[in-house]
């Protein structure tokens, strides 16, 4: 792959007319180092044996993958440039591999064509002009993911614990030392060049890099997206025939670059040779515009309505209700939310459903085929089910930061349940809402108890602290049975104070700074950097709206930085009562106390309670609960 390193060197005996050196581009400094390639190559060759050097171009490369018989020229192009005796053909005189100055037939001029002159002219400051551009936008933003981490020792969830982002199930062993061909940036040449780096750290999907040659030096080191379009394997450059230039600052290090990058990368891993193509598919979504799905109505949760995706971002949809005459009635969700279902779903199972007004589908829009949906997992409901009345405790998806008495109002089909929040309930049930049986969202009571998570008792309760057997026996209600609740955990990988980007479920348009503050088994508790712990949110490990960091600027999306203190303060009041509507009906109850549940909760049954494991240690396969054999 090293064989073509050469050093690059101005061609002085090169004599044109008045007019020809008008055309003439200025020279490229004499003790630049350039290693240039052609062909798919992945091996080290042992020297000259296996290469070539283009009589036209004085391009490198592997001799089998060189044009004609005689493997003079690297592609047909140089042949016929050849073969014209064409003098307008490369900028760069250099020496052949033997170190022998180069023939009269290899020999090249230093000129190119006016137009090509411009051009790269022209690009060159098209990349100052986007370089400025960048920088003005990073000062506006205010946020850097790489700055974030980095003064503050943060640790990233890896790309592996989101199976829904892209590349969540075929990241691999991308990790530290891990080596890549990116764009040389300390570099003074118009023109884009490559030179190789090694990956220092990893926070989701960005990377600390410093090049090599640096060694110790970490003075330009800098933070990149890996799945962006210009990060590559090692060997990339080799195949795509691109200069791999050493940085300006450690050029003089080294005489011998070739043989400090054979050293150096011998034995080291780099990404898949299909990496680009990984992320290029992964990222191909099957929701498009115009699709109709049913939606949960954000105004009455208890229904659902038609709405239009009106555009997909990273998987993630904005959906519009078709009554919406503006197109300013909308609601975000991920293509894999329980919240939306295809065309026909809510009455195949029960639900309620909010009838359009619009009688015909406007031109264009088309039913998703329900096969693009989320599937839930299968039930058995001919046996012992749930039933009408049965207590349980339920994430409050109107306050996701609190965990409530609840009860089941309906059993609808296919596993699906209406839930309603004991004491604060509408009377026609329109704040009720649906969760499946296997929903992550429900537990069996005693579940916080259990657990040591506060327990929000039903508003207006006044025996306190609350217990589920006096409540039970007051109410004359029964608990679901245990065995009825999602009890599967999967090894997921999070860990507590490690950063992410989440998803603020009470604005669902928004896509925040935030960290993993609690893990009880499958459950994350969510906090978004800035903000009180009143916004916090219980997620279920598997939730599709947790992105790693590094999303929103791989996908295009606005990330919402931290807030500070002056942004929490100007924040509209409408947004913030939203947010704490729910928060404050039940402020002033106090943590119930732990203690063993009587054995009248569970209808006799004699089932004893997995002691809630530490945060640290409630990841991986496990249950909530065991049955004592007889």
């Amino acid at each position: 792959m090293f064989d073509g390193y050469d050093s690059c060197s101005e061609d002085t005996s090169s004599s044109s007319s008045s007019e020809e050196s008008e055309e003439e581009v200025a020279p490229l400094p004499s003790n630049l180092p350039i290693i240039k390639n052609n062909g798919q190559v992945y091996t080290y060759p042992d020297g000259k044996s296996g290469m070539a050097t283009c009589e036209m171009c004085g391009m490198v490369g592997v001799r089998d993958a060189f044009y004609s018989k005689t493997k003079r020229f690297c592609s047909v192009s140089c042949s016929r440039s050849y073969s014209s005796n064409s003098k307008k053909a490369s900028i760069l005189a250099r020496l052949q591999v033997t170190g022998k100055p180069p023939t009269k037939k290899a020999k090249v001029l230093q000129k190119q064509p006016l137009v090509a002159k411009l051009a790269a002219y022209a690009q060159y400051q098209a990349t100052l002009q986007n370089q400025a551009k960048t920088k003005a936008a990073v000062s506006v933003e205010g946020f850097s993911w790489g700055n974030y981490i980095n003064s503050n020792s943060f640790i990233a969830a890896p790309v592996a614990c989101f199976k829904h982002a892209p590349m969540g199930t075929c990241w691999g062993d991308i990790s530290e030392n891990v080596r890549i061909e990116v764009p040389n940036t300390d570099c003074s040449l118009p023109t884009k060049v490559f030179w190789i780096a090694g990956i220092i750290k990893l926070a989701g999907y960005n990377a600390l890099l410093r090049y090599e040659g640096f060694e110790n030096d970490s003075s330009l080191d800098f933070w990149c997206n890996i799945c962006g379009s210009d990060i590559h394997p090692v060997g990339w450059c080799a195949a795509s025939g691109k200069p791999l230039v050493p940085p300006r600052t450690v050029q003089h290090k080294y005489t011998n670059w070739k043989a400090f990058l054979v050293k150096r990368l011998t034995g080291a891993k780099t990404l898949p040779p299909d990496f680009s193509q990984k992320v290029s598919e992964s990222m191909q979504y099957p929701f498009k515009p115009c699709m109709r799905v049913e939606v949960v109505d954000k105004r009455h949760l208890c229904r659902t309505r038609v709405a239009v995706v009106e555009s997909v971002i990273g998987g993630r949809l904005r959906l519009v209700y078709e009554e919406s005459e503006d197109r300013t009635d909308d609601f975000w969700c991920h293509m894999h939310s329980p919240l939306i279902h295809h065309i026909g779903w809510s009455r195949s199972i029960g639900h309620r459903f909010k009838r359009s007004d619009i009688t015909k589908k406007q031109d264009g829009h088309f039913d998703t085929p329900p096969h693009l949906f989320a599937k839930v997992k299968e039930v058995d409901q001919s046996g012992e089910w749930f039933k009408e009345g049965m207590k349980l405790e339920a994430i409050d998806p109107l306050n996701l930061s609190t965990i409530c008495v609840a009860t089941i109002r309906k059993v609808l089909a296919d596993g699906f349940l209406m839930i309603g929040i004991d004491g604060s309930e509408a009377a026609d049930g329109s704040d009720w809402f649906c969760y499946h049986a296997t929903s992550p969202s429900i537990f069996p009571v005693g579940f916080c108890e259990i657990n040591m998570i506060e327990l929000t008792p039903p508003r207006g309760y006044t025996k306190l602290p609350f217990k589920w057997f006096d409540y039970l026996r007051e109410t004359g209600s029964i608990a679901a049975p245990v065995k009825l609740f999602n009890k599967d955990v999967p090894n997921h990988g999070f860990r507590v104070g490690m950063k992410l980007e989440a998803v603020d479920l009470m604005e669902p348009r928004l896509i925040c700074v935030a960290t993993v503050t609690r893990i009880i088994h499958r459950l994350l508790r969510i906090h978004f950097d800035g903000w009180e712990e009143e916004y916090d949110q219980w997620v279920d490990c598997e939730s599709p709206d947790l992105y790693p960091v590094g999303w929103c600027q791989l996908t295009g999306y606005q990330l919402q930085p931290p807030a500070s203190q002056s942004s929490r303060e100007s924040q509209s009041a409408s947004s913030k009562q939203k947010k704490k509507a729910k928060s404050q009906q039940y402020k002033g109850h106090k943590k119930m106390a732990t203690s063993q549940l009587k054995e009248e909760l569970l209808d006799g049954e004699d089932y004893s309670f997995l002691q809630g494991a530490s945060d640290q240690e409630s990841n991986g396969s496990a249950t909530f609960y065991i049955k004592q054999e007889p």
